[in-house]
């Protein structure tokens, strides 16, 4: 009878997680949609929520349907892939990694690419040149933050480790800025900070490809995923592999991350705050989805935010917001891990 009660109790809490987090999912995407459609209707020449869903169904006059489609819809959907990405690839390097201060804006990973991505544009490439070069100097940046951190993956090392490569990064791409011409310098600055100003219909179909492709696979490996939140000995024990769930995590944050500097730069601080939010709203595991999620909405609003409430005739990027926000967070998270090993 004990356990015919535990099962029942556990087949009660199975549910009321999953109903959790299908309330979550739909809050989430209901944000998104409510702030996708004031994306669309705000701006220069206001257009009223029926007209911005007339222009996306083709009834709308011309005009209204040039400015939502052709001007207002592919800065939203980069706005969308890239935030999904920077969310993803920050909850899945946190998850195998066990700590959430890890993520690639921190240690290194987004510096990297960076890096590579504006030597490349300094040597007059464009394009899929460019794309490629980011992946190699994040790539190159986890590599060596891997290698120097060892087996030590927790505590603060890797965070230590990856801040110490990131200043690395920022030294290349100093010699990289000064090795550019001058327009091109212009250029890099503008997009160094991070913005969705300036969609390119190819790499954001690129990026959104590369987002599915690791959304199916992150739900094919959802249980190795959690498994690795317990460690590895306990991962193994349950059947799990977890130095190869380890390696897969890692690549597929390191080429999200790259894709995303590639096509919008460094928006900073969204890879880092998405796993953490997400996590505290489903209530633990990886929460890799919901973070996509999560990135997304950040992403958005902070588009929003950078184009519309920022007084003045200057729209900055979107990178500003999002730094703003997550520098606070950044912090808060350092004085707590401090605390913890404090008291270790």
């Amino acid at each position: 009878m004990s356990a015919a009660v535990a099962l029942s109790a556990l087949d009660r809490t199975r549910r009321e997680r999953r109903m959790h987090g299908a309330r979550t999912t739909g809050i989430l995407t209901a944000v998104g949609v409510a702030l996708a459609i004031t994306a669309l209707a705000v701006g220069s020449v206001a257009i009223a929520p029926a007209d911005v869903i007339g222009a996306l169904a083709g009834t709308a006059d011309g005009g209204a349907q040039f400015i939502v489609r052709e001007l207002r819809l592919p800065r939203l959907t980069l706005a969308l892939v890239v935030g999904a990405a920077l969310g993803m690839a920050g909850a899945l390097l946190q998850s195998v990694v066990r700590n959430p201060l890890a993520s690639p804006d921190i240690v290194g990973v987004t510096g990297g690419a960076s890096a590579a991505a504006v030597l490349a544009i300094g040597a007059g490439a464009t394009g899929l040149a460019v794309t490629g070069s980011a992946l190699v100097g994040a790539a190159a940046a986890i590599v060596l933050v891997l290698a120097a951190a060892g087996r030590q993956l927790g505590g603060t090392r890797i965070v230590v480790v990856g801040i110490a490569v990131a200043f690395l990064a920022q030294g290349v791409l100093g010699y990289a800025l000064t090795r550019a011409r001058l327009e091109q310098a212009d250029s890099a600055y503008f997009w160094l900070v991070g913005s969705v100003g300036s969609p390119s219909t190819p790499e954001t179909l690129v990026l959104g490809m590369l987002v599915a492709v690791v959304a199916i696979g992150t739900v094919l490996g959802r249980g190795a995923l959690a498994a690795q939140l317990l460690g590895d000995e306990t991962a193994t024990a349950v059947g799990s592999r977890p130095r190869r769930t380890r390696i897969l995590a890692v690549a597929a944050s390191t080429v999200l991350a790259a894709a995303s500097v590639a096509v919008a730069g460094p928006l900073a601080f969204v890879a880092f705050v998405a796993g953490p939010i997400a996590r505290r709203l489903r209530g633990g595991g990886p929460a890799v989805l919901t973070a996509a999620l999560v990135g997304a909405v950040l992403v958005l609003a902070s588009d929003l935010v950078a184009q519309n409430l920022i007084p003045g005739s200057l729209q900055p990027p979107a990178g500003l917001v999002t730094g703003a926000v997550g520098a606070p967070l950044l912090v808060w998270l350092l004085i707590r891990a401090a605390r913890q090993e404090g008291r270790a």
